[in-house]
Formats: structure tokens, sequence, C-alpha cells
């Protein structure tokens, strides 16, 4: 890691439906286990109870600290819809105002001041 990075945990998980993501998503950043939440649609094929599946899932990209991993854990196999949910980890790291900005989404007290530009900046036409 160099200097002005923050250790950051990546976790996939996938939820039935859009619905189901949200609700999920929105559930753990209000316990601040997560900073961000990335939503995405999926196509999943998958062997269950014996016989070949394929469905529309929504796939969630979780980003949090090494220290909320463990509840984050907790959190999705108590929150989540699927009776054996996807818990995939992986460390990473971030730099600069992001890192920043992600620590201060998981500290108790978040949020009370915006930064100046949303996460990813400016324009979304680019």
């Amino acid at each position: 890691m160099t200097t002005g990075e923050s250790p950051l945990h990546l976790v996939l998980t996938s939820e039935a439906n859009r619905e189901k993501a949200e609700a999920l998503s929105l559930a753990l950043l209000d316990r601040r286990l997560v900073a961000c939440a990335s939503l995405l649609p999926v196509r999943s094929h998958y062997r269950w109870q014996g016989r070949l599946e394929a469905s529309e899932e929504v796939q969630l990209l979780l980003k949090t600290s090494p220290e909320h991993l463990e509840a984050l854990h907790l959190a999705v196999l108590e929150l989540h819809s699927y009776e054996v949910p996807e818990w995939i980890h992986w460390p990473a790291h971030c730099g600069g105002d992001y890192g920043s900005w992600c620590q201060d989404q998981l500290s108790p007290g978040a949020g009370a001041q915006a930064p100046a530009t949303r996460p990813g900046g400016g324009d979304p036409t680019g």
C-alpha cells in the first residue's frame, strides 16, 4: 500500500431482483457497514439441489473497511433473501479523496457534511 491509500474490502453477493438488492444495500448503508453498494444485473448459471439452474439476478459489489467485514458478513446472513447467500471478498486499496470518503462513510456520525462533488465526480455524461 502506498502513502495516501486506505485499506478496503470488496464483497460480492447477489440478490434475486433489483427490489431485494436495493433493500439490502440500503439496510447495509443505514447500519454504516458499507460505504457504497454498486448494483449490476447479471445472468447466473449454477447447480442447486442437483439441478442446473439459470436466473436473472442483481449482483452487489459492496465496499467496506477491514474492521467492518465480520459485521457486514453477519448482516448479510441476517438480511439476505437466499438460503445460501453468495459471500466472496478480497482486500483492496483505494487512494486519495475516494479512500477518505469511504472511511468517513463507515464512521458513526458521518455524512453530516456532504462532499463538494459526488464520488465519481461531476457530469455523468463525461
